[in-house]
């Protein structure tokens, strides 16, 4: 069984296709605004672990600002980076498939304005880095395997490694794979000395992320749990519809191609296992209550290898050839208009954009927010004003009062949402409480008096997690805050 050649980099539609992407992602990094998760990443202080996730993606959000100057653009600059890295990786996927240069071309202006990865390489997520994190690990498989190079693994584990400091969700990616190997080989794998020391070395990096977790009770088990809890039946019910549009539905025919080739063609056998990885993903992210876009690594994978079958299908044939270009050019001009700020904010919430792109709506608003909390919090009398704190429901809200109040005088904030618990409780001198808040009827159990003040409104109709909360003054925390603050903190 003869291992496929390997053409040319194929440099000149790959790095056209790259600079493109750059031009699009960073003419719009600074469109609409923040997204919830970037005020979080940027005041969290530096630490071996959080509550909630690893440190790596904080890291980058905290090296950013400090290297560009504290702004959208900053934050942005990762994520761009990120999916440029996953797409190039992605191609030379292609190539380890023997993929000409059209297939590379294919592959990189295909993935490049594909819906989910634009989204992340816009906006800097967990799962931005995952993105290029994955898609690292699965071309150094697929070499391991494909050109029987066992020593490929020891590679796979130093990645493994460095990207659980992002995210643990790189193990079911493992246990993908694992199962996949088990059930169509090569199963001499696991016999390789190499596998092992490959395991070794991504225990040996993440062993400060262990130990992390052990000393503070295993926080990501109780972050999954609460999770699953919150919205379990809805992820459920997202997962398979989702996995059309998760590269938009113009590029179905491709990877769907990918997966049917890693089955069956003969030169591919030793790779095989990668595509049964694919539902063995699924179903573990089913039965657990995963987010629909954990398997979006291996569809990338499963799209870089059907470039190769799709543009054997084209061949010489002009009709076949306009086809699948045109199909690329339509699902990229989609997936921009919906992954990226290119409807003005004032129009967005007369589109359907913010009911399938959560993270556009999550990025609309936080200034005229942190705007109304002030106009509360000035209304106060100077007496109140010197003894009073900001308080609020998530860490988006918290994030965005710390981002721009100290620009409008706003006294410091406090959240018992996720890691922001730990910074708690406020000194037992401050009995006035300025609270950004969903959950007022709990807030009057807690305080003598809660006197509601403000209802949130963005202006723009954007019905995000913070549209119709409400800001409200709360006086003496019953019994101090050192008996309140136990009750207020929440993980999701």
């Amino acid at each position: 069984m003869s291992t496929p050649v390997r053409p040319p980099i194929a440099w000149l539609p790959v790095g056209a296709a790259l600079a493109a992407l750059t031009v699009a992602l960073g003419a719009t990094a600074t469109g609409y605004g923040y997204h919830r998760d970037e005020l979080y990443f940027r005041m969290l202080e530096p630490a071996w672990g959080y509550v909630d996730q690893p440190p790596l993606t904080p890291l980058l959000a905290r090296t950013a600002t400090a290297l560009f100057g504290d702004s959208v653009w900053a934050l942005r600059l990762p994520a761009i980076a990120c999916l440029l890295g996953a797409v190039l990786l992605a191609v030379l996927t292609t190539r380890e498939f023997g993929g000409s240069r059209g297939a590379q071309a294919l592959c990189a202006w295909g993935l490049a304005f594909s819906a989910l990865p634009l989204s992340f390489g816009h906006t800097l997520l967990t799962a931005s880095v995952d993105l290029v994190a994955w898609a690292g690990v699965l071309l150094l498989a697929t070499r391991a395997l494909l050109r029987a190079e066992p020593r490929w693994w020891l590679a796979v584990g130093g990645l493994v490694g460095l990207s659980l400091f992002n995210k643990q969700l790189i193990v079911l990616l493992l246990i993908g794979l694992g199962v996949g190997l088990l059930a169509a080989g090569p199963r001499e794998v696991f016999r390789s000395p190499w596998l092992w020391a490959g395991v070794g070395v991504a225990l040996l990096l993440t062993a400060p992320n262990l130990v992390y977790q052990a000393t503070h009770d295993w926080p990501q088990f109780t972050m999954a749990r609460a999770l699953s809890e919150r919205g379990g039946g809805e992820a459920r019910a997202l997962l398979l519809p989702m996995q059309l549009v998760l590269l938009g539905i113009g590029l179905v025919p491709v990877w769907v191609a990918g997966f049917v080739a890693l089955l069956r063609r003969p030169a591919w056998r030793p790779v095989r296992a990668l595509a049964i990885a694919y539902p063995v993903v699924l179903v573990v992210t089913l039965v657990t209550a995963g987010q629909f876009y954990y398997p979006l690594g291996l569809m990338i994978l499963l799209f870089a290898a059907g470039c190769v079958p799709t543009m054997e299908w084209i061949g010489r044939r002009s009709v076949r050839r306009a086809l699948v270009a045109a199909g690329v050019v339509i699902n990229g001009a989609i997936c921009a208009v919906v992954a990226l700020p290119l409807v003005p904010v004032g129009s967005l919430g007369d589109t359907p954009i913010p009911d399938v792109n959560q993270a556009a709506r999550d990025a609309v608003g936080w200034p005229v927010y942190v705007q109304t909390v002030t106009d509360v919090y000035s209304s106060l009398p100077a007496e109140d004003r010197a003894r009073a704190v900001l308080f609020t429901s998530n860490y988006g809200e918290a994030g965005a009062l710390h981002r721009y109040g100290p620009e409008h005088g706003l006294p410091a904030v406090y959240s018992g949402h996720n890691e922001l618990w730990f910074a708690g409780p406020p000194p037992e001198s401050a009995t006035v409480v300025v609270a950004w808040t969903q959950g007022l009827p709990q807030l009057r159990t807690l305080f003598a008096e809660c006197e509601q003040r403000a209802v949130m409104d963005n202006r723009v109709g954007v019905g995000n997690e913070e549209q119709g909360s409400v800001v409200a003054v709360c006086r003496d925390p019953v019994g101090g805050w050192s008996t309140i603050w136990p009750r207020l903190q929440h993980y999701s």
